[in-house]
């Protein structure tokens, strides 16, 4: 049994567009991001024709838009950030999990305040009383 690090990682088991060391890995690294500008193109076009179409039902297009916008963060993170599952990606990882979290954070607080403050506004109406 072979550690990690006596595997031979210039094999085919890497990931779209993963440097393996090698002459033939510069085209398959072009043909990786051509096949994910290609994905992209397509999730975009389909996030489109997915709010034009009127074949999706009404309240069902949310979700596919969201569905595709997930897909299509799958897509970038695969073939343009090259981040994958390998064990010296672990901190592109845990770094794009921060990253996440904090936007998380701050859409979910500011959401929150905005409701908080709809809800304690007073209405016009009664602001028109108040001062008469």
């Amino acid at each position: 049994m072979t550690g990690p690090e006596e595997r031979d990682w210039s094999g085919d088991d890497l990931a779209p567009g993963e440097d393996g060391g090698n002459a033939q890995s510069v085209s398959k690294g072009i043909l990786g991001y051509v096949i994910g500008l290609v994905l992209a193109a397509l999730l975009t076009a389909a996030s489109f024709w997915a709010l034009g179409s009127g074949l999706i039902y009404g309240p069902g297009v949310p979700v596919a838009l969201i569905a595709l916008a997930v897909a299509q963060m799958g897509v970038h993170l695969v073939f343009f950030l090259h981040i994958t599952t390998g064990p010296d990606n672990a901190n592109n990882v845990l770094t794009l999990a921060f990253g996440v979290l904090i936007v998380a954070l701050v859409l979910i607080g500011s959401i929150w305040i905005m409701s908080n403050l709809a809800h304690n506004t007073m209405p016009m109406e009664m602001l028109r009383q108040m001062q008469r």
